[in-house]
């Protein structure tokens, strides 16, 4: 994760990176081809933005070949279960993610200006199956919080 853009850019040291997938009141998602991780994934279901995609780190190797978006929709299962809203922030200079986050249908609905890198923007994406008013939880699976995919 240090090694690599966004968190490079933002000068983020491995410590910082080491401490964020270390928060045990996250959910953490790995995939994996064969025993090696291609990436990674944060999820934060607690707060106003419930259902917020912290981080979501795939590897420079892996990068274009699936696991991002494999990351993105099995959370989108679980997130469903308790909202109907996907949040994820991306810097307005990474667009590669970007065009993913599109392409999967997330929106941008807000703009954080110069929030994390001068110069640079943070926008709020939102993917929603319902208005919160029409939404229904679902019950959990047996699996619990934090999985890998292959």
């Amino acid at each position: 994760m240090s090694g690599t853009d966004p968190w490079l850019r933002f000068g983020t040291k491995f410590e910082a990176c080491l401490s964020t997938v270390s928060d045990p009141t996250k959910e953490l998602y790995g995939a994996y081809e064969g025993d090696s991780l291609q990436g990674f994934l944060l999820l934060d279901m607690r707060g106003v933005l419930r259902g917020y995609v912290q981080t979501l780190c795939v590897s420079s190797e892996a990068r274009g070949q699936g696991a991002g978006t494999l990351l993105l929709a099995a959370v989108e299962d679980r997130i469903h279960r308790d909202s109907p809203n996907v949040f994820i922030c991306v810097s307005s200079f990474n667009t590669g993610a970007r065009r993913l986050y599109e392409r999967l249908g997330f929106e941008v609905v807000g703009t954080f200006a110069d929030f994390a890198v001068a110069g640079y923007d943070e926008l709020l994406l939102r993917k929603s199956t319902v208005p919160w008013s029409q939404f229904t939880p679902t019950p959990a699976d047996a699996n619990g919080s934090g999985n890998s995919f292959r």
